[in-house]
């Protein structure tokens, strides 16, 4: 039977789009526009908008749309977009607040797909600016209507000379995409633009991001081939989720620099534990962008700096710059911004100080920063350029001259063209002065050597770019794989679930270190004792000196009311104790608050105090703390945020960040602390958090850190109140593990596999994998032969098994020696409602029914993701993977897009 449907089926036209626009062309390409509000009134904003779109020709259709007049600007004017002549891709909206509802809805009747609501007066305005916003997303999202706004300036399009806004000017074209959530900036900087010749390939204000937001436009972006770089300038994070899930895709192929302004409000104003108070959401908006690859600046100038030498020159290796400079004063400016900024100064190889003494005066510095003396001439900074680009200390150049009485500035400038290219490693240029230097400044921007008024400013763009290469590193360097505990997250839960039966949402000490011990995070011997006697005798069990704590099911910090008391010799310190901590209480008004104490030995403190935790973040959810640990650990405030989950390279990514982590790595002749356990100890610890949904914060204060051990000295953990249901709880920014995908099989041959979703650890798994492949499987899979060595490069392979679980998703099927026999991975494809899948089996297990299987589970994947279809682009001589398709309901399609020799398998859900 032909699985094909017939042209009567409903489902043709759907099997059918095989190249559809993306929902934004609408807005950045249409074929058609209607100006909603289109104006003859000088000044107004109706016609300034119409007046850009007629006189900026970009291909396509405008029609003013306006009630009261027959023409406006001398083109024909027409009362509604219902009475327009053809349906239009998209609607400029420019008229009071209050009837857009209504315009939306026509839009929606008419399928229209695109709007730009340009009018202000919506959620900033109060209650029934937000009602209105309500109202209009309802509308849109019913009927799959893309919206760029409310209260924005618009959408410039440089390129193809699309211009809808209000702006007094059309941008330039050019490769940076930059995406503003204030108008004003961007008219501002569209007006820098002009002067500078600084060109566009997007230029989009956002304004209240109601539907479009942040994470949209970076795909949108991604595929634009006429944009090299985006560049944000950010008020609120909007949707979290879909901005880090984007980022993170882009980031390794487009730069993607951001400025955030201001600072927002604590995410928790009086949060009861030491991480709560410690994680406000800038930070954690910091932290978010160094997952993600993003970079961020701190100015506008900072901003459009990166952008253009990001575009000019390859990110460094590393932090370490030389500095070659013919004035020593500049040269300490940029080596104090280097340093003060985290950069390093290259320290130069004795093979390098010879090449330099051949060839410099005597009196040259003999050091970083290189002075090559004010009377150097364009051959002595050549020759010193090319030596000092050599040196393998060295990730980075700094050439800076001053305009001496016996310079060449533009000479020096033309002789360093050959060098704008140097080994992989950025050159940049500080020529300072006015006009004297301005010639050269255009050669060495013209041979590709971004250039700087001031050596501080290009030291501060040099520490920007290592920062840039450090953060996109982390996303894809193979972790070392953690173990796991299998049985932790239901002992936990059963945990979480007594405590929540009982109305309660704060775990005792005592609870709190059970709750770690399920994850295998060690905790110092707790004990509980309701009486002096049972105090007492505890105390004797475990030996001498001891620790007496409250016990407590309502006191958050115990310090706070003398309920810790440490190092008790003999029982009559024990009894002391115990009496000293239930009169405290009594005296603040609490005695029904004691409920006891707990009794641990007395560990010695040689070693560090760490903290760990994890708190809510209003826009993030939750967020992991590392840092400094003990009871002044808000005084000093030496901490590292991250999202969870995390792995070992993550973990390890977030002790980089603090200052103990240079103790830890071990100071003054003391030995390191066992770092790789410690990262072990924070997966563990992200795992508990991810999966823990109920644990709202929590935290390790003090864990002992030394040589010998890691243990959590006192923990202390805040659930969600009991009334709160499980739908309700705040969802993690960066999508988990997914386990729920985690299910053996039995193939053919009755041996068991393991299908699990793939891990970034799987990547030396997965290179073994690629090497058993025959070349006909190769072929097959990728149309092409691929040499064994670039089916197992560390940057494919990478990429291969760092998932967003948000938009990809691969599993592996896994023997019971850990090998892989088989891969099959299913992608969203980005701006529609389509997954792509494809198929990978090792030679051994092919015919053994693997391929069906992991077919079969990605389609129900697709379906938990919403997707309408499911489709691959296949080699028509793989029979056997068409075959697999048409078992499990795929059609299998001529292909109107690839060569001839391919066919394409769809599946409409």
């Amino acid at each position: 039977m032909d699985p094909r449907p017939s042209k009567t089926d409903p489902s043709h036209n759907v099997l059918h789009q095989q190249h559809t626009r993306l929902p934004l062309d609408v807005i950045f390409s249409p074929r058609s526009v209607a100006v909603v509000g289109a104006s003859e009134r000088p000044g107004s904003v109706g016609r300034t908008v119409l007046w850009n779109l007629i006189s900026n020709p970009f291909g396509g259709t405008v029609y003013p749309i306006n009630p009261q007049r027959p023409n406006v600007l001398g083109i024909k004017a027409w009362p509604s977009l219902r009475s327009l002549p053809e349906p239009v891709d998209l609607a400029v909206i420019v008229t009071p607040a209050a009837v857009v509802p209504g315009i939306i809805r026509e839009c929606a009747e008419l399928g229209v797909r695109g709007a730009i609501i340009i009018s202000a007066g919506f959620k900033e305005t109060g209650a029934e600016g937000a009602r209105l916003e309500r109202e209009i997303l309802e509308v849109a999202q019913a009927a799959r209507i893309r919206i760029i706004g409310p209260n924005c300036l618009g959408v410039i399009r440089p390129t193809s000379g699309f211009n809808a806004t209000f702006a007094g000017a059309m941008a330039r074209p050019g490769n940076v995409a930059f995406i503003s959530q204030s108008g004003a900036l961007l008219t501002a900087i569209l007006d820098w633009s002009l002067r500078e010749a600084v060109g566009f390939s997007a230029f989009v204000s956002v304004g209240s991001m109601l539907d479009v937001g942040w994470g949209d436009l970076i795909d949108y972006l991604a595929d634009d081939p006429m944009t090299r770089s985006i560049l944000l300038y950010m008020e609120s994070i909007g949707d979290a989720r879909a901005f880090l899930s984007a980022a993170r895709e882009v980031a390794l192929t487009k730069p993607i620099i951001v400025i955030k302004a201001g600072r927002t409000a604590q995410a928790a104003q009086a949060a009861a534990s030491h991480t709560g108070t410690l994680t406000g959401s800038d930070e954690v908006l910091s932290a978010a962008f160094r997952r993600t690859g993003v970079l961020r600046v701190d100015s506008i100038a900072d901003l459009f700096y990166m952008a253009e030498t990001l575009a000019r020159q390859p990110r460094p290796a590393g932090r370490r710059l030389t500095i070659l400079t013919n004035a020593g004063g500049p040269g300490v400016l940029a080596t104090d911004a280097l340093v003060a900024g985290g950069g390093e100064v290259a320290a130069l190889t004795e093979d390098t100080r010879r090449a330099l003494d051949g060839f410099l005066p005597p009196q040259w510095s003999h050091g970083n920063p290189v002075d090559i003396l004010g009377d150097a001439d364009p051959e002595r900074y050549a020759k010193a350029l090319e030596v000092t680009g050599k040196d393998a200390n060295s990730d980075g150049l700094l050439v800076i001259l001053t305009p001496q009485d016996m310079t060449e500035p533009t000479q020096t400038a033309d002789r360093l063209k050959p060098y704008a290219k140097l080994h992989g490693k950025p050159v940049l240029a500080s020529w300072m002065g006015g006009s004297e230097v301005a010639a050269g400044e255009r050669i060495l921007n013209d041979a590709g050597i971004p250039t700087f008024g001031y050596p501080d400013t290009a030291a501060r763009i040099f520490n920007y770019m290592w920062r840039y290469t450090y953060n996109l590193a982390g996303l894809y360097e193979t972790p070392t794989l953690a173990e796991e505990h299998a049985e932790a997250r239901d002992e936990a839960r059963r945990q979480i679930d007594e405590v929540r039966a009982a109305g309660r949402s704060l775990l005792t000490e005592y609870e709190s270190k059970k709750l770690l011990a399920a994850y295998g995070i060690p905790t110092v011997e707790t004990r509980l004792a309701h009486t002096e006697d049972e105090a007492v005798t505890e105390a004797a069990s475990l030996g001498y000196p001891v620790v007496v704590k409250l016990h407590s099911r309502t006191v958050t910090h115990k310090t706070d009311v003398g309920g810790v008391r440490l190092n008790l010799p003999d029982a009559d310190a024990v009894r002391a104790a115990f009496r000293g901590i239930r009169e405290r209480l009594a005296e603040l008004g609490q005695a029904e608050a004691f409920e006891g104490v707990t009794v641990q030995p007395m560990v010695k403190l040689d070693g560090y105090e760490l903290i760990v935790g994890s708190g809510l973040d209003a826009q993030f959810g939750p967020v992991l703390l590392f840092g400094a640990g003990g009871i002044l650990v808000e005084v000093f405030k030496d901490r590292a945020l991250g999202l969870p989950p995390l792995n070992t390279t993550l973990a390890r990514r977030m002790m980089e960040q603090t200052r103990i982590h240079q103790a830890l790595r071990g100071v003054r002749g003391r030995p390191p602390v066992d770092l790789a356990a410690l990262e072990r100890l924070m997966v563990r610890f992200s795992r508990l958090v991810v999966e823990q949904r109920f644990v709202k914060e929590i935290d390790i204060n003090p864990l002992l850190a030394s040589p010998e051990r890691l243990l959590a000295l006192d923990a202390r953990v805040v659930l969600h109140p009991p009334t709160v249901a499980e739908a309700d709880l705040p969802r993690l920014a960066i999508e988990p593990y997914p386990q729920q995908y985690v299910a053996p099989y039995r193939m053919t041959s009755g041996e068991e596999v393991l299908l699990r979703p793939i891990r970034p650890e799987d990547e030396p798994r997965m290179g073994e994998f690629h090497r058993t492949l025959s070349e006909h499987t190769v072929f097959l899979r990728y149309a092409g032969l691929l040499h064994v060595n670039t089916r197992v490069a560390h940057e494919r392979l990478a990429r291969i098994c760092f998932n967003d679980y948000a938009r990809e998703l691969a599993l592996v099927a896994e023997r019971k020696d850990g090998s892989l026999l088989g891969v099959g991975r299913l992608t969203r494809l980005r701006g529609t409602q389509d997954a792509e899948f494809a198929i990978l089996i090792s030679d051994i297990a092919q015919k053994q029914g693997l391929g069906t299987e992991l077919l079969r589970r990605l389609v129900d994947v697709g379906r938990d993701w919403g997707m309408q279809r499911i489709v691959a682009d296949i080699l028509a001589g793989n029979r056997a993977m068409q075959t697999i398709s048409r078992k499990l309901g795929f059609s299998i399609l001529p292909h109107e897009e690839l060569a001839p020799d391919m066919v394409k398998a769809v599946k409409v859900l």
